[in-house]
């Protein structure tokens, strides 16, 4: 039975999960998983440290009766955690779930979505932060061709999937690449979604320096297309839209750094190891796994989840500063999922 939504210390409730169903991803992009600190020997957790898929419905199913209606599954890659569909077939099964996306790089997505559509998924967002090959090729680290994420994205739109494409914008790396990403995904009628750039871990090398703002990438794209501002569709979304002139396709934006959207944030994050945050930009979670490997009720670690909820007064990105960047160590984006 549906509760009405637990709230937090600033008023905020709860209403999105995101799971991060593994730590492991085949890319190596320097925002995220840089690869000379993530080399062909780092040591990923072990299956038996993972939740199960049993596990992540049982806790998926608790968070739903306290008032998540919005489930999205994330990474690491969450096409290399075997057997996804069966854990898609068992979110679309929990009465309460309106909407459940799935965040990729698309790189499996070819071989993995008739399968993923038939178990209920119906939302991809595909990360994709060029389309200059060389430069897409040192980005995500393994040389990945974009033409390879372009033909799997028309894949899965054939297939009968909703598509978004997100690109992290980072200064002195791949701001030439806005506009033309932009027309590409215009004359497909896919929404693009520019990302600021953040400080998610401690080992990405962000600086304020790298960061492209939205009012930044706004200019750029008015210089080449007539763009109007769209409303808010729902308490709490993270996007601010903007639509083609003249067309029904959006870009939006994702303004973490420049715009704050933390005191509308109304989203929680279980990890593939069964920790729970409140904050992309956390420090620590709280071990729900140990819970329900100690034998906890239902009824205990839904106490425990209401608690961590309704004591929370995370704000991180309104109170970003150069104190709390150099004081503050955070999860990996790797680790906690974007």
């Amino acid at each position: 039975m549906k509760m009405n939504p637990i709230q937090d210390q600033l008023r905020r409730p709860i209403r999105d999960l995101r799971i991060s169903v593994t730590d492991r991803c085949n890319f190596r992009c320097s925002y995220c998983m840089p690869k000379e600190l993530f080399g062909d020997d780092y040591a990923f957790l072990p299956s038996s440290e993972l939740l199960t898929f049993d596990e992540m419905l049982r806790l998926t199913g608790l968070f739903v009766s306290l008032g998540v209606s919005k489930i999205r599954l994330t990474g690491g890659e969450p096409l290399m955690r075997r057997g996804l569909p069966e854990l898609v077939e068992g979110i679309h099964a929990i009465d309460g779930v309106e909407d459940m996306g799935l965040t990729t790089n698309g790189v499996f997505l070819k071989q993995h979505a008739e399968a993923l559509y038939g178990a209920g998924l119906r939302r991809l967002n595909v990360s994709l932060d060029a389309l200059d090959p060389e430069l897409f090729g040192r980005m995500n680290g393994r040389g990945i061709r974009p033409d390879v994420i372009l033909r799997n994205i028309d894949h899965a739109i054939d297939n009968g999937f909703e598509v978004k494409v997100n690109m992290v914008v980072q200064r002195g790396v791949n701001e030439s690449e806005i506009v033309p990403m932009a027309d590409y995904f215009r004359q497909k009628n896919i929404t693009l979604r520019f990302i600021e750039f953040m400080d998610v871990g401690n080992d990405n090398g962000w600086s304020y320096a790298k960061v492209v703002t939205k009012a930044e990438i706004l200019e750029r794209l008015q210089s080449s297309f007539e763009l109007e501002a769209q409303d808010y569709n729902y308490f709490g979304e993270v996007a601010k839209r903007y639509r083609y002139k003249g067309s029904s396709t959006e870009v939006g934006f994702i303004t973490s750094v420049s715009e704050s959207f933390c005191s509308s944030c109304t989203r929680a994050r279980l990890s593939s190891d069964g920790k729970f945050y409140t904050c992309l930009f956390a420090s620590g979670g709280f071990d729900l796994k140990k819970l329900i490997r100690s034998g906890a009720d239902d009824q205990s670690l839904l106490a425990a989840i209401r608690s961590v909820w309704e004591q929370r007064m995370d704000r991180y990105s309104d109170e970003r500063s150069e104190q709390t960047l150099r004081s503050r160590t955070k999860i990996g984006m790797s680790y906690i999922g974007g």
